[in-house]
Formats: structure tokens, sequence, C-alpha cells
């Protein structure tokens, strides 16, 4: 395992641009134009919000560590980048890149109890044999080129958390920003850290109510901690999200607390274009997120099941 992110399979293999990104699902598209055709999917981020929230109902269902959830969202993220979703049984890849995720991050499932668990969870995975996650596992592992090692955000958050004093509530929230970067490209596309300061930052903009406003002073229905945010809801409202972004401008004036991360950010030269549009697609996601319809996605994803014919996992 490579100790360093910079040195890491993830930094020289699975870290893209945004072009990059987009040809790989183009490629995909025109490799497939029956499929496409056929069968069109729900807007890319409502169809990615989907998939993770079904991931985290399952993790809830195993109590399983967000670290494990985390893992397994990105190995999906980049097995699709590589094959194309109406090829596939998308429930059993879930519920395989779960699996997998948690033998990589040492708190392993059994098999069984993973298969009965997603099939109580998704009554059309269709599959009542182990054999099949062990055969997908195979597959998925292939597709990755065994590089199975990430770098998550969750511990830059730790270590930084304490340089810049974030309240209790802030951590929290930071950490829900993080867990909500997962519906997005974001991990695809900039080292954790980056992922970390936007995440930081959002909270820090986005204190609650009745601690000295950063710029703009937002209630405590706003905040979301890991174990309390209802499966599927956002930690941030659109608007929410928006007027952090509308802060960039006058961060140094709106408090000592930003103002740190401010001098603390041109110290340190990480990467403030970075910032900006991790912010931006934040900001995009909770958008997006507040015109999602589970039903919609749910109801395209059987259609394909049921009419598609054979592919992996199915």
């Amino acid at each position: 395992m490579a100790a360093n992110y910079w040195d890491s399979t993830q930094a020289k293999h699975w870290t893209f641009t945004k072009q990059s990104l987009a040809a790989c699902r183009s490629s995909l598209a025109q490799q497939n134009p029956t499929l496409a055709n056929a069968y069109p999917l729900p807007d890319q981020r409502h169809l990615c919000i989907y998939i993770q929230t079904q991931m985290a109902k399952l993790a809830r269902r195993l109590n399983l560590r967000q670290q494990a959830l985390a893992t397994a969202q990105v190995y999906l993220k980049r097995f699709y980048l590589r094959v194309e979703i109406r090829k596939t049984n998308p429930y059993l890849l879930m519920a395989t890149a779960t699996y997998l995720a948690c033998k990589m991050e040492e708190t392993p499932q059994h098999i069984r109890l993973m298969l009965g668990e997603a099939a109580r969870q998704w009554p059309e995975l269709g599959v009542t044999e182990t054999s099949k996650i062990g055969e997908c596992e195979f597959a998925l592992i292939s597709t990755l080129g065994s590089r199975l090692i990430l770098h998550h955000p969750y511990r830059a958050l730790g270590e930084l958390q304490g340089i810049f004093g974030l309240s209790p509530e802030e951590a929290t929230l930071a950490h829900s920003v993080i867990n909500d970067c997962f519906n997005t490209d974001l991990p695809l596309l900039y080292p954790p850290h980056i992922l970390a300061i936007t995440a930081i930052f959002l909270a820090v903009v986005l204190r609650p109510a009745g601690q000295p406003a950063g710029l703009q002073a937002h209630s405590t229905s706003a905040l979301a901690s890991p174990m309390s945010t209802p499966v599927g809801a956002p930690s941030l409202s659109g608007t929410a999200a928006q007027s952090a972004l509308a802060g960039f401008a006058g961060l140094k004036q709106a408090g000592p607390k930003l103002g740190k991360l401010v001098d603390w950010l041109a110290e340190s030269q990480v990467d403030m274009e970075a910032i900006v549009d991790a912010t931006q697609e934040m900001v995009s996601l909770y958008e997006a997120w507040e015109s999602y319809s589970e039903r919609g996605c749910k109801e395209a994803i059987t259609r394909l099941m049921r009419e598609a014919g054979s592919g992996l996992g199915k």
C-alpha cells in the first residue's frame, strides 16, 4: 500500500480530468448506441444519487463503517467508466462492490449475509446463489486492474479540523459534506485533501445560527450527522450551498475562523482553482438533489433489467 497519495495507484491511474471522464462515458454510449437509445437513463447526477443512496441503505443494514461504504462507491464509479451500465445488473454490482470493499477495509462480511441483505433490500436483484457475487467480484477486480487501495478525505479532515478549530457541529457537517461528495465525480477528479478542505469551507461558512456568523447564519437544520441523516437526504439545501459559493469574494472579512482558513490556504499553496471547482460541484449536486426522484430512477433501472437481456451479473 502506498502511504503517500501521490505515489498511489489512485493518483497515477484513477484520477481524471472532467474532459477525460466525459470522453470515457461518451465512448461507452457510442459503442452501444442501440442500448443507449432503447433504454434512456435519468440525468447523470440523479442516477448517481440513486445508486449511492441504495448502497448507503445496504451499508446501514449491515452496520458498515462509512469508509467501507465510500470505498464501495468509488469502486462502482470506476467500474462504470469501463463497462456500460445497461449491460449489467446494477444491484448485483452494488452488492459486490460493497462485499469487496469490506474485505479491503478489513471489515469482511460473510458472502451469504451480503446476498441475503441485498436480496431483502432489492427484490429486483434476481440472484439466489452466492457464486454470482463471487463471479461478479472477479470481474470487478479485473476491470479495476486490481488497483483497490483508496485514500479518502476523512483522514485529511481529521487532521485539518484541529488546525482550524472546528466546532463539533462544523466537524459533523464537514463529515456529512464529504459523504455527499461521493454522489459526484469529485473522488475521480481531485486528491483527498482538496475534498476535505472544500467540506471544511462549506461547514465553516454554513455554521449554525447562534454562533458568530460567517457569510450567512443558518439554522441547525442544515446540520446532519452521519448517524442521524436520513438515507438519501442531502446534508445541505441548494440555496444554502449557493450562498456559500457566493461568499468566496469576501472570506477575509467574514470572521476570524474564515480569515484563518484563507491565510492557511494562501500559505499552503493549495490549488485554489480546484477548491473553487469542487465547491461548485457540490453546489450543483445540492441543486440537482432538489429535483431528484427516486421513483423515476428505480423505474428506469427496473425496465433496463427486465428488457435489456443478458449481461454481467444478469
